[in-house]
């Protein structure tokens, strides 16, 4: 049986956990808690993306450093996959015992030795899984650890759920209310801006052999109007719903750029290498999105002169880039102690394509964010 102290940090959690509204703070609540309580080294929880890898792969107890260096997300194949087709948890006084174990850790990787692994179950289906490594003060987990992390893996499976159910009400209401806007300013200010560039043009045949100031304040209103209508109309195009538009990525970025161009001073470059192809389109709106928000986080906080954009296909990858040449930041400071700029989601849209996304950055030396991404058409 548990000691107090283990049954009252267990009820803390379950407690934290009601407040929770995003799975990946679920399972970082539920992560730090079993690393504590089983005196493990190091710990991680991982969520399969049902295509081979992790959509979803948080760490405590490796540094920001360590973790840069090791470069990647693990794939859910030998040991680490063993738990994602098998609900029943297994714990090793050595992980090189496993059948499944290769050995072949990347050069950064930290050594593990002792090893204890829980999936996490909700309705029958196993949605992550919790791995602890490294006992400290001892040579294996125990049957006590075991329990303890069932419960909290128990715990995460009842509030993940409901932390996906809310997070999935929340993105259909903000779509809805998207496609909602989009067709309220179609049909009310799109006319009037409409209007407004016959009158426009009425006022100029009129004037044409009046006083030249007037004739130049007149040709200065049509060409607003002409212009506000463009701006409107690409306004309605990023509102409406993604399902709704037909247009390849090369087009959805074009159209953001030159958006952001009349929004923004600063100069943006879009550059489109090799031959052009229409992706599916979960790749095209999840590639379009990472542009996207590196884009904002670059006219946000870079204080750029300069943002250059690259699209370019192979015949087997589509890579993205967006560089600036703002400020910059220090990147391992900021994935250790901020979720700023937005690095969580892309990284996690990144790997829901089974892409890689790399960010480098120092503080005074820009930013430049790439993705590669394997071509599915």
């Amino acid at each position: 049986m548990a000691d107090p102290a283990t049954l009252q940090r267990l009820l803390d959690v379950a407690l934290d956990l009601q407040g929770e509204r995003r799975p990946e703070s679920v399972l970082r609540t539920v992560l730090k808690a079993a690393k504590e309580l089983t005196d493990a080294r190091h710990a991680a929880v991982g969520v399969p993306d049902g295509d081979g890898g992790f959509a979803l792969f948080l760490v405590e107890g490796v540094d920001a450093k360590t973790w840069g260096a090791i470069g990647y997300l693990p794939r859910t194949h030998g040991f680490l996959g063993t738990m994602l087709a098998d609900p029943e948890p297994f714990r090793l006084r050595r992980l090189s015992d496993h059948p499944k174990f290769t050995g072949r850790w990347p050069k950064a990787h930290p050594k593990m030795v002792s090893f204890l692994g829980v999936p996490v179950v909700a309705s029958g289906e196993i949605v992550a899984a919790l791995y602890l490594s490294n006992k400290l003060g001892g040579d294996e987990f125990t049957d006590e650890d075991m329990r303890v992390v069932e419960a909290l893996a128990a715990h995460a499976a009842l509030a993940v759920v409901s932390a996906q159910r809310q997070s999935r009400l929340r993105e259909l209401s903000v779509a809805a209310e998207r496609a909602r806007l989009a067709r309220d300013l179609h049909d009310s200010v799109t006319q009037t801006m409409f209007s407004l560039t016959l009158a426009a043009e009425s006022a100029a045949s009129l004037t044409k052999d009046s006083d030249p100031r007037l004739v130049e304040q007149v040709d200065r209103i049509r060409a607003l109007a002409g212009t506000a209508r463009e701006e409107l109309a690409s306004l309605l195009d990023t509102l409406r719903p993604a399902e709704e538009r037909r247009d390849d990525l090369s087009t959805l970025l074009r159209r953001r750029v030159e958006l952001l161009r009349r929004i923004h001073d600063t100069p943006i470059e879009l550059r489109l290498k090799g031959e052009q192809r229409r992706q599916s389109a979960a790749t095209d709106y999840e590639v379009g999105r990472i542009a996207t928000e590196a884009l904002s986080n670059a006219l946000k906080h870079a204080s750029a002169q300069h943002i250059e954009v690259t699209l370019e296909f192979t015949p087997t990858t589509l890579r993205l880039t967006v560089a600036d040449d703002g400020v910059g930041f220090d990147l391992a400071r900021t994935v250790r102690q901020s979720r700023r700029m937005g690095l969580s989601s892309m990284t996690e849209r990144a790997a829901a394509l089974g892409g890689d996304l790399h960010v480098e950055s120092k503080p005074g030396a820009g930013t430049i964010v790439s993705l590669e991404v394997t071509r599915d058409c």
